[in-house]
């Protein structure tokens, strides 16, 4: 096993803060395997690189010989975390958390080791609590104290609402430490209230408090946001590996050094490296970002993949040739066919909505012939059998059904 301070350094690459650090140094000297706690509410089917990095950090814990407690918040998303809300987030159906845990629990084994993974649901000891002992939890806090987190201070003070079971969130979740003896807890920056507040708990119960270890928010592919499926600057772990490498190649790059160590599994001593060569001018840019694709892209699928992804970047904005790979769609055409609705039908939109937005910003073209603005509505000889491509990295061929 590595010395603690070389443990230290791997733990602590890319993190935001570690509390308190020494805490973490008094456990690792001990030379036992931590549990590494980390809760996820399964509130969306589809993950992406910025969810991936808080599973990154996990398997790094795993390679060091430590054990990961996953839990799935299966109890909590019925709930609803309002953490950087300002507003009540709508409670999930059941159903709605059943199939999205399942989802969920798919994808995170590309990056997690199973043998080193003990799955929870929280289900498991918060549906069994009953009034006596969620008034035993809640007499370990005060109202003072939960107001103290941004959020509910802010909508406090606005006068905005908050619901009673919203202010029981950061419990259930503090609770879930408490129910699995967590070492360290892993989260998002927007997290740290809701991890000390575990660490607070765990100490009050008697129990050794948990090390906090927060994570940055990763920005999207835009540069300026994190990254989110609501803003559009996300590269989904679905995402097919043309699409993915496209993506990796759009970020602004002076992101690179912080996506190889966020979202790859190069060492750190070599997320390091690539750092201060970038910086010195060693390394080219374009190509630094070009071997960032190929491991993201050979993470989520394959080698091969990654460098055929490559090879379709390249025929698309160095040959510009279009793709030779363009999936045919059947559909039915009518005489007049209403182009946002059709985009959303070939899969190249979220939404008509997204379609109309597209065409009035030049985004949308037929056959390598751009569109003009709130061109919705065109004739059908107009689409059958074109390439529609909608931005610079979604095609479809349009073929008529019947």
């Amino acid at each position: 096993m590595l010395s603690v301070d070389e443990q230290v350094h791997i733990i602590g690459s890319g993190a935001a803060d570690i509390t308190p650090l020494a805490d973490l140094k008094k456990k690792l000297a001990r030379q036992a395997p931590l549990r590494i706690k980390f809760g996820a509410d399964p509130t969306a089917p589809d993950l992406h690189l910025g969810h991936a990095v808080s599973l990154r950090k996990l398997r790094s814990f795993q390679d060091l010989g430590h054990q990961v407690v996953l839990i799935i918040g299966d109890f909590t998303a019925l709930i609803g975390d309002p953490s950087g809300r300002n507003t009540t987030r709508p409670a999930l159906a059941r159903e709605e958390v059943e199939a999205h845990a399942a989802t969920y629990i798919d994808q995170v084994f590309r990056i997690l080791d199973p043998e080193k993974t003990e799955l929870r649901r929280n289900s498991e000891w918060l549906a069994g609590l009953g009034f006596a002992d969620l008034l035993r939890v809640t007499s370990r806090f005060t109202v003072a104290r939960i107001l103290e987190r941004d959020d509910f201070s802010n909508r406090y003070k606005s006068g905005v609402s908050i619901s009673l079971h919203e202010l029981l969130y950061p419990m259930a979740q503090a609770y879930d430490s408490v129910a699995v003896s967590a070492d360290v807890e892993i989260g998002g920056t927007d997290q740290l209230f809701n991890l000390l507040a575990a660490r607070e708990l765990m100490e009050k119960s008697g129990l050794e408090p948990q090390v906090c270890l927060t994570l940055p928010l990763l920005e999207g592919t835009d540069g300026l946001q994190k990254m989110s499926k609501s803003y559009g600057n996300y590269i989904g772990l679905t995402d097919a590996p043309s699409e993915m490498f496209g993506k990796v190649m759009s970020i602004p790059d002076g992101l690179v050094p912080r996506y190889y160590r966020l979202c790859t599994l190069l060492p750190v001593a070599e997320a390091d490296s690539i750092e201060q060569r970038l910086s010195s001018g060693d390394l080219h840019p374009n190509e630094t970002k070009r071997r960032l694709a190929r491991e993201i892209v050979a993470l989520y699928h394959s080698m091969d993949e990654a460098v055929a992804a490559e090879e379709a970047f390249d025929q698309v904005f160095k040959r510009h040739q279009l793709p030779s790979d363009i999936p045919e769609v059947a559909v039915s055409l009518a005489e007049d066919v209403y182009l946002p609705g059709l985009l959303h039908e070939l899969g190249l939109v979220a939404s008509a909505g997204e379609g109309r937005r597209m065409i009035d910003g030049g985004g949308v073209r037929a056959d390598g012939e751009q569109l003009s603005a709130r061109c919705y509505n065109l004739a059908r000889v107009c689409v059958e059998g074109k390439v529609l491509q909608v931005g610079k990295r979604r095609f479809a061929r349009v073929i008529a059904k019947g």
